[in-house]
Parts: C-alpha cells; structure tokens; sequence
C-alpha cells in the first residue's frame, strides 16, 4: 500500500504525549532541535528538525521553529499519533451491542463513554480490549494498538462503528474510507436555532492553535484537511434544534468543529463550548432546566446514527441503522414537553 494512503489512514489520529521535559530554571538559552537532541537518546539534529517542522515537538503547547531558544521552566513535549508503546493489549471481558457480524466484519452499536483503542494513559476498558476477547485475533495494518479498526468515533459519541475481522477486510474498507465512499449520517442536538433547513460546512481542519487536543476550521487552503458536513434540520426548539448530518470526509471532530464554527455547537460539549447555558429562552426555570438536561446526558449530543459500505466479501452494498440512545433520547423528550 502506497505511502500516502497509509499517510491519510493515521492523519486523524489523536496527538499522545511521549516526552516531556520542563527547562532547568538555570537553563541557558539554547536552540530547540539541540535541546531535544541531547534529551532524547539515540536522536539525530536532522530527525528532530523535522518533527518541529510537523508540529511534534511543541513548546508550552505551542508550535515553533527550529531555531527558538529555550529558556528557563519552558516545556518541551514530543508529541506522535500513535501512543506509547503497551507491553500488551489485554482482552476484556467486556459487554458490547453488536448489530451485526459475519466472517469478515463487525458492526458495534457503542455505547457513550467507551473509548474505541487503548491510548496514553488508557489501556484497558476499551471497544478494542472488549473485541479481543470476543473473536482473540484481529488484524493490525499500521498501529498496533488499533487492531481491526478503520475509522473511529469520540469516547462520548454513541453509535455504529465498523471492524474489520481479516487482513483483506481491512485493507478494503479503509480504501472506502480513504476514497470518501462510506455512506455516514450522524443525529445532533446543537445549540440555537439555524437558519437554513439546510446547509454545507465546506473548510479546512487542523489543531487549534491555542489547544492541540481540539479542532478548528481554517480558511487559508494550505493549512489543514479538506472537510465538509452536510446538515439538514429535523426538528426545531427555539434555544436548540435537532439535525441530522452527513459526512462528505471524516475528520477528527469533523462535526463538534464545523458546529462551533457556525455558532451553533453541539449540546452538553464541554470541549467545544455546548455546556455554556445560551440565553435563548425566557421561559420559566430555563436555566434549572437546561442543567437537568445536562445531567440527564453528560456529553456531546451526538450519535452515529447509520452506516452503509461495499461489504469486503460480498462486494454488495449494505446499510445499518441504529436507533438513538436512552440519553439522547430522554432529553428531546424533555426538551418536547417542556416546549409545549
């Protein structure tokens, strides 16, 4: 496989923290690539220049070039897309919804507040750990740490996400997801009351500037991956609306960074600003309410709700759906009632 669609395959990954050092309050003022060069064994000046130009190796959280100079307490840490290396992946006897599963492919309905692979600091408990326990051998493609899996979805996001069971498989179906062929449609409970019925989220995505864990829509061409949400309003509140969205690319956070752009984040989305209360009602008790809501379901409103591919054996296409949670669905039947 060439080395751009193995470049694209892990573009989306997660940014794990390998190194951290905190300058000396001593220290004299010395350039980064050398500084690191000197930490971290076995490093070559050419290896590490490089990594600062990708953005890796980051200065109190910041991108930098080359040639800054470290001063006294600054922190260097050495960030890559694939997690410190695990003695071990461990199978879990954990219980997971499976909607669908045959010699070559599973299909898990996930719960919200499973992380799909193990990662920094999070090596068990995880989708992974439960999926080795129920088949003991999934196939691994370029991270270890993420066997079998082609696309994922945020710890706090519920819904269907798609496995491979052989080496074929998986090659076959990450081409679809590398080609934009898979056919996803999320649900989402945004803040505010959109416009348009519908509408197209068309921009780049990189890491936001301010905070690497996060994802920001930029408008300069060069900077970041092409993505686009297409988004059609299903039901209307006022303070809030019901949408359903469609994926053109899938980008890390695609849909929570394309909603805060427009102004309209996703509900209960400590990261993206969806747990700050919007003034949009003067009905009564609307505060005390919209914090029953958040209790009711303590995270991002967002739900992969189908999922259609060519099946790697078959070569048919098949489409699955998944009904919304009883957390998403308890608070549009609040929010319903307390409308009327």
């Amino acid at each position: 496989m060439d080395s751009e669609f193995e470049e694209n395959l892990l573009e989306d990954q997660e940014l794990y923290e390998h190194f951290r050092f905190i300058a000396d309050k001593g220290q004299g003022l010395m350039r980064l690539d050398k500084y690191v060069t000197q930490k971290i064994e076995n490093a070559t000046r050419t290896k590490v220049q490089k990594a600062i130009d990708l953005g890796t190796i980051l200065v109190n959280d910041k991108q930098v070039k080359s040639n800054y100079q470290v001063k006294p307490t600054d922190i260097i840490t050495v960030v890559l897309p694939n997690p410190p290396r695990n003695p071990e992946l461990i199978a879990e006897n954990i219980p997971i919804e499976i909607a669908y599963e045959d010699e070559s492919i599973i299909l898990v309905n996930k719960n919200p507040g499973m992380v799909v692979h193990p990662g920094y600091n999070n090596y068990t408990g995880t989708l992974v750990n439960a999926l080795l326990y129920h088949i003991q051998q999934l196939p691994a493609y370029s991270d270890e740490m993420r066997p079998g899996l082609v696309h994922r979805i945020d710890k706090d996001t519920s819904g269907l996400i798609l496995i491979a069971k052989t080496e074929d498989a998986l090659v076959y179906l990450a081409k679809q997801f590398f080609d934009h062929s898979i056919s996803r449609v999320y649900n989402a409970l945004v803040w505010g009351d959109l416009k348009e019925d519908k509408g197209t989220i068309d921009a780049n995505l990189a890491r936001d500037q301010k905070d690497r864990k996060l994802m920001a829509v930029y408008m300069d061409e060069s900077v970041g991956k092409h993505s686009v949400t297409h988004y059609t309003v299903l039901e209307r509140f006022g303070f809030c609306t019901l949408i359903e969205c469609k994926l053109e690319t899938g980008r890390t956070h695609q849909i929570r960074a394309h909603m805060r752009h427009l102004g309209h984040p996703l509900f209960a989305d400590e990261s993206y600003g969806g747990m700050k209360i919007q003034k949009y009602s003067k009905l009564p008790k609307y505060e005390q309410f919209i914090q029953n809501c958040f209790e009711l379901m303590p995270r991002q409103a967002l739900h992969a709700r189908t999922l259609g591919f060519i099946h790697p054996s078959t070569k048919q296409f098949i489409h699955f759906e998944s009904e919304l949670p009883a957390d998403f669905t308890a608070v549009l039947n609040k929010i319903r009632a307390y409308g009327t």
